[in-house]
């Protein structure tokens, strides 16, 4: 079994997270191409705005090299309680699957969201059967299924 650490990256290591979440987005096909070109200047100012509630979390091998990615951020909810988190982006390489980087990185999201005292995390799991791989690895890790989420695209809205 290989050793793994996870670490928390910080807006100079951009470039390094720009590059893992288009792995994820390339993996998705169709799913991912919302994102179109990648905004990088709007995306570091938004990121720079929001550097105390954007966090992002890497699961690493003994030599130092990443094998995934998760991004988790802070918003707010009464029903919630106040702050909670959400898990974005997650994405382990495909190699190194199945081998508990996901549940490491989940374990720190969490670590991490009970240390700023929030109520919950929550993550999109969609129903189809495309994702029921992805559902079972949270639930494992303890995460309870309400449903999925929806979204209202505002492209060519906001620019």
């Amino acid at each position: 079994m290989q050793t793994i650490f996870v670490v928390k990256l910080t807006l100079q290591d951009a470039p390094l997270v720009f590059d893992w979440v288009g792995r994820l987005l390339n993996e998705l096909g169709e799913e991912g191409d919302e994102l179109g070109t990648l905004a990088e200047d709007k995306v570091l100012q938004a990121w720079r705005e929001m550097a105390d509630r954007f966090h992002v979390f890497v699961a690493k091998n003994a030599a130092g090299e990443i094998c995934g990615i998760l991004t988790l951020a802070e918003v707010f909810a009464i029903y919630a309680n106040g702050n909670y988190g959400i898990i974005n982006e997650m994405y382990v390489a495909p190699a190194q699957r199945s081998a508990g980087l996901g549940a490491k990185l989940v374990a720190a999201a969490i670590k991490f969201g009970r240390q700023q005292g929030w109520t919950r995390i929550e993550v999109t799991a969609p129903e189809a059967a495309r994702w029921e791989r992805t559902r079972r690895f949270y639930e494992k890790q303890g995460f309870v299924f309400t449903g999925p989420k929806m979204k209202f695209l505002l492209k060519g809205i906001v620019q």
